[in-house]
């Protein structure tokens, strides 16, 4: 979810509405099925979708000013999300390579390789 929240902050625009919804829905029905594999009920899929959605969205606006913060602040946003992640350090420098991955590129393409042909 980190991930697509990250992919989420790069390429919102207008150009990429409609593809960003797609991704949205697809990412959210996958997690939806994987719940539902495991075996839970109804209600309980319901409770744990709202819960995923929450959190997902608590995430896009925790890095919405994401090149605006220092370091320390960044730490500060990551451990609200991942509290008992060993090296947050690493991780930290991940998504920093990540996030300027995703700058470097377009939207489609990231697509281009998922695509249907």
């Amino acid at each position: 979810m980190l991930h697509f929240a990250y992919i989420l902050k790069e390429f919102k625009n207008d150009e990429n509405e409609k593809k960003l919804q797609e991704l949205y829905d697809f990412n959210f029905r996958q997690l939806e099925l994987s719940i539902r594999e495991i075996g839970y009920g109804d209600q309980s899929i319901n409770k744990k979708m709202k819960d995923y959605i929450n959190l997902f969205h608590s995430m896009v606006s925790e890095i919405h000013f994401w090149d605006n913060l220092d370091r320390a602040q960044k730490l500060k946003k990551f451990s609200i999300f991942v509290s008992d992640f060993g090296n947050i350090d690493y991780l930290l420098d991940y998504f920093e390579n990540f996030n300027e991955n995703l700058s470097k590129k377009t939207l489609n393409s990231y697509l281009k390789s998922v695509s249907k042909p």
